[in-house]
């Protein structure tokens, strides 16, 4: 057996296990810890019973099954077997089991001691799958719970061990230092350039570094899209002794096996995926090209919809890439980036409990009874709660977020519970559409309805864009195995069928040109106007971008408003909305029938109740802003004049008063429904009705709303400024000798002529007689001749009156 570089921490390895039962494995790529270890453990006689390998890929859990099996002279099946969906080699004499991630969740949600299992592996844990998250929690509870007996291991590329071994309970960790050849890495001497294609410079960057090495190349790219593009571009370009092998998840078996295994002459260019990144020994390989691009799933819980997005990989993918160069001998790695770009990438990639959809971990946890499993990173709350809501509208949880007997049955298939739903509700008719939706798409360029799909399935499709043959034959094999046992149900048609798994995707069409849509969870989408499906009034949309703002159609199928009603009779309901219509300035009353967002059908509400109406004017009232007219204005600033005098009155500052508008101003309402309304609406009597009779008594008191002049007018205070302030005729003032106050301040006095014009702004009163009138009366004694300007204006009778005729 030749030696790997694992084999020296092999025996420290087994006596943590053996002494703790537990532990964190740190070995770089190529290591052999994928395939060492468990033959190892089983050698010492550590385990009673299987031990179960969980690896994050079904090509990666089938070649550590075949190598280990090689390692023992044996085929695949005896002592060393695999089993992942659809597919497993195993008998009774099998001892060492790799699953696909998957697998392990239903077996311990079958019967939590597992029993005939004596050790679990989590292979690859850096990669930090949902899967292996949730099934590391489970494993880790049912040891604590049910079986102390149960060893427990994490194997991990790149990821930082402590802190797994801290979630383990201080597991320990052992580290290999692997063996790694020299990589030498070349870098880009300047940046690409924006308006570069993609797959062109990674196509140049290929060829050069063939023109600069010898032995196998691995070319790093982030989807099957990209791979088939450059190996386009790579075509005749490369030297006829380089055979070009793509690598990808959907790649059918027999050439992911070309793809990893030698070639009988040349050299060998693999196009790959992250699939290669650790998990796979890829033979021959010497040269690295890094694109320097991973794609993720991300998950935005405000929209509810998951999308793919291509981001820049981080330092911890660059550098086990890079690696892949090094296993067998010097090699060299090309990165499609500068020296300098290096520190701009991000550690580590984000764990995919961060980033995915959450309804499938939302069910596993409802099945399984707790929500407070030790997580390595707990899933983020929106989006936890988003997918409880959307189990909720599909009748897997009940009012308190528990499993219902529908939802056990959907936490037994192996699909997404939208899927789950439509094939439990629809029967076999629905194993089809199941297995459609759960792949990716087999029509490449084709107008985005759904029915074509079906259409391509039955081999009829001859329309626009191309069938992809080996997606179809995968999509016919799995609606075979998920339409066995089920039942025949009533018959419905493919919108019908779509729609119980998409409840919240129906989309109708809005008013416009534009083929924009609601979507009856609430969101907004759209679809090209050149698509033939743009026209239909109603939708279901099976496949959106999952932009949070407008999500673009990719996939949908149109509806009618009879099978809507049909399968939705029950959540159809009349509402009687009265609402402000920032459009139409005005208070609006319709009677709705709606489904969620979507109104199927609109009246007026003619006898809308004045409370309803007044409700919705103070939307109005904070959407137009606070208006108060004068009167208004003295009497809040007489109450905010008293308040900040310590008195205990009501706040009546505009934030104030718009946040509480429902409470003072609504009964105060009615007979007001647009802006015109508003402008002509006194708020005086409602702003007054704020304060009880002993406040209003001490409000008059201390901060009296007029000034009585000697004829007996009261003359408003304005409160705003600082002294408050009256105006008023310098004649209706004569013979005052104390200034006017509010309390203990003195008023600020404008004096005006006859021709209502200032002449004097005073704080002093006797002071003003006894100094500047005479000057004032000089003046104004020219200008005003029929008005009285007695030299001693404290002797004479205030009055508003001009000289009789003649004096």
């Amino acid at each position: 057996m030749t030696a790997l570089p694992i084999d020296a921490a092999l025996p420290e390895l087994i006596a943590a296990l053996r002494g703790e039962g537990r532990a964190v494995l740190q070995a770089p790529p190529g290591a052999g810890k994928t395939t060492r270890v468990p033959l190892a453990m089983l050698e010492a006689g550590l385990v009673t019973g299987r031990i179960l390998m969980l690896e994050p890929r079904r090509l990666a859990a089938r070649a550590a099954a075949e190598r280990m099996a090689e390692t023992l002279g044996e085929p695949v099946g005896q002592t060393v077997g695999y089993r992942m969906r659809g597919e497993a080699k195993t008998s009774t004499a099998t001892r060492i089991e790799v699953v696909t991630e998957g697998i392990l969740t239903r077996m311990i949600q079958s019967d939590p001691e597992l029993p005939g299992i004596g050790a679990v592996i989590f292979d690859e844990f850096h990669e930090r799958s949902l899967n292996a998250d949730l099934g590391l929690a489970l494993t880790w509870e049912i040891r604590q719970a049910l079986r102390d007996d149960l060893i427990l291991l994490v194997m991990s590329a790149t990821l930082d061990a402590a802190p797994v071994a801290e979630l383990l309970d201080g597991a320990p960790i052992v580290t290999s230092e692997g063996r790694s050849f020299p990589v030498s890495v070349h870098h880009l001497d300047t940046p690409l350039p924006k308006t570069r294609r993609y797959e062109e410079a990674v196509a140049e960057l290929v060829a050069d570094a063939v023109g600069r090495t010898e032995g196998g190349v691995l070319v790093f790219l982030p989807g099957e899209g990209e791979i088939r593009q450059v190996e386009a571009l790579l075509s005749g370009r490369l030297p006829p002794d380089c055979h070009l092998r793509p690598l990808f998840g959907a790649l059918p078996f027999a050439q992911q096996r070309a793809a990893i295994g030698p070639v009988s002459s040349g050299r060998k260019v693999v196009l790959s995926t992250s699939i290669a990144e650790t998990s796979l020994t890829i033979s021959d390989i010497r040269v690295v090209v890094d694109g320097g691009r991973a794609r993720r799933a991300r998950y935005d819980p405000g929209s509810g919809m998951s999308r793919l997005v291509t981001e820049r990989v981080s330092r911890a993918e660059a550098t086990q890439r890079a690696g892949r160069a090094g296993r067998v001998a010097p090699g060299d790695c090309f990165r499609l980036w500068t020296k300098g770009e290096d520190g701009a990438l991000p550690a580590f990639p984000p764990a995919e409990i961060e980033a995915a959809d959450l309804a499938g971990l939302a069910l596993e946890l409802a099945l399984w009874g707790a929500d407070d499993l030790a997580f390595l990173t707990p899933p983020p709350e929106g989006a936890l709660a988003e997918a409880r809501s959307l189990l909720r509208a599909l009748g897997a949880l009940d009012g308190q977020n528990r499993i219902t007997a529908h939802g056990r049955a959907l936490a037994a298939l192996p699909l997404h519970p939208r899927l789950g739903h439509m094939l439990q509700t629809a029967g076999a008719q629905a194993a089809p559409v199941a297995a459609l939706l759960a792949e990716r798409d087999p029509l490449r360029g084709a107008p985005v309805d759904l029915s074509l799909r079906m259409a391509a399935l039955r081999g009829r499709y001859d329309g626009p864009g191309t069938a992809h043959p080996p997606t179809v034959d995968r999509i016919r094999a799995e609606a075979k195995r998920l339409a066995r046992g089920l039942p025949e149900a009533a018959p419905l048609t493919l919108a019908e069928q779509v729609a119980l798994a998409y409840p919240d995707r129906i989309g109708l069409r809005r008013k416009g040109d534009a083929p924009r849509y609601v979507l009856s969870g609430g969101k907004g989408a759209v679809m090209e106007e050149a698509d033939p499906l743009a026209g239909q009034r109603l939708i279901v949309a099976t496949d959106l971008d999952g932009n949070p703002r407008e999500a673009r159609i990719r996939q949908a199928v149109a509806i009618t408003e009879a099978e809507v009603r049909g399968l939705f009779a029950d959540q159809i309901h009349w509402a009687e909305v009265c609402d402000w219509s920032r459009r139409d300035r005005r208070v609006l009353t319709r009677r709705q029938e709606r489904l969620g967002a979507l109104v199927l059908d609109d009246r007026t509400w003619p006898d809308a109740p004045d409370a309803a109406i007044a409700r919705a004017m103070c939307a109005g009232v904070r959407d137009l802003g606070l208006r108060l007219p004068p009167a208004a204005m003295r009497f809040r600033a007489r109450v905010e004049l008293v308040r900040a005098g310590g008195a205990e009155l009501p706040a009546m500052d505009d934030a104030t008063l718009l946040a509480g508008v429902e409470d003072w101003l609504a009964p105060y309402l009615a007979g007001v429904r647009t802006a015109e309304d508003w402008k002509r609406f006194d708020p005086l009597p409602a702003l007054r009705a704020m304060l009880d009779w002993g406040q209003m008594q001490a409000l008059d008191a201390a901060a009296p709303a007029h000034f009585e002049t000697p004829l007996g007018r009261k003359i408003p205070i304005d409160y705003d400024s600082d002294p408050p302030q009256i105006s008023l005729r310098l004649q209706e003032m004569f013979g005052v000798t104390r200034h006017p106050t509010v309390g203990r301040t003195p008023l600020k006095v404008t004096l005006l002529s006859p021709g209502q014009k200032p002449i004097q702004v005073t704080s002093d009163i006797p002071g003003f007689w006894a100094t500047s009138y005479a000057d004032v009366r000089k003046d104004m004694r020219g200008r005003y001749p029929k008005h009285p300007w007695p030299e001693d204006p404290t002797e004479a009778d205030p009055t508003l009156r001009a000289k009789p005729r003649g004096t």
